[in-house]
């Protein structure tokens, strides 16, 4: 059985950036232990991808903070992590999640059986989105989250998408589960 891991947009911006909370700094020495627990192999990161018309878009209507602008340095992985992910293969996200990353597991898991764990920000939007998008693709395939590596916006939006994963039989556990 391989294990694979998914980094969910550890970038500047949602760590100490535009969008960064104290909960998103906390994590970072558990999902750096986290990534050098698997082989450098059977990681992959995601990276939250918007262009400078990014207020133009619904999501940023919604959201108008702009963030993980493409080049600059929020858009950029943290620097301690982006040395432990220097190999791994990086999937950029115009949006929460990657049907990309999706339909590459699925196909991975047609040819090898898997698991993925999921760890990374923000537990109530990206990590929340790849974990239901990976259960659709692969409702066969253990998907897990560790929320001791993830933080959401808000400590109660965190705790709510938890529980939401939880009701879409993915494994959550760790420290805050």
């Amino acid at each position: 059985m391989r294990k694979l891991l998914v980094v969910v947009d550890m970038q500047n911006d949602f760590i100490d950036g535009a969008l960064g909370t104290k909960e998103a700094e906390a994590i970072v020495e558990t999902v750096k232990d986290k990534i050098r627990s698997y082989a450098p192999e059977d990681v992959v990161a995601t990276l939250d991808t918007h262009t400078s018309e990014y207020l133009q878009t619904q999501e940023g209507a919604n959201l108008p903070v702009e963030h993980c602008i493409k080049g600059t340095d929020g858009w950029k992985l943290r620097g301690d992590i982006a040395e432990l992910l220097e190999g791994a293969k990086k999937y950029e996200k115009p949006t929460f999640g990657s049907t990309r990353l999706a339909q590459d597991l699925k196909e991975l898991s047609e040819r090898e059986e898997i698991q993925i764990e999921l760890v990374g920000l923000c537990t109530d939007i990206c990590v929340v989105s790849n974990a239901l998008l990976l259960k659709a693709f692969m409702p066969e395939v253990k998907i897990s989250v560790d929320a001791s590596c993830c933080a959401g916006v808000t400590p109660q939006k965190h705790e709510a998408a938890l529980e939401t994963m939880r009701s879409c039989q993915v494994h959550v556990y760790g420290d805050n589960a």
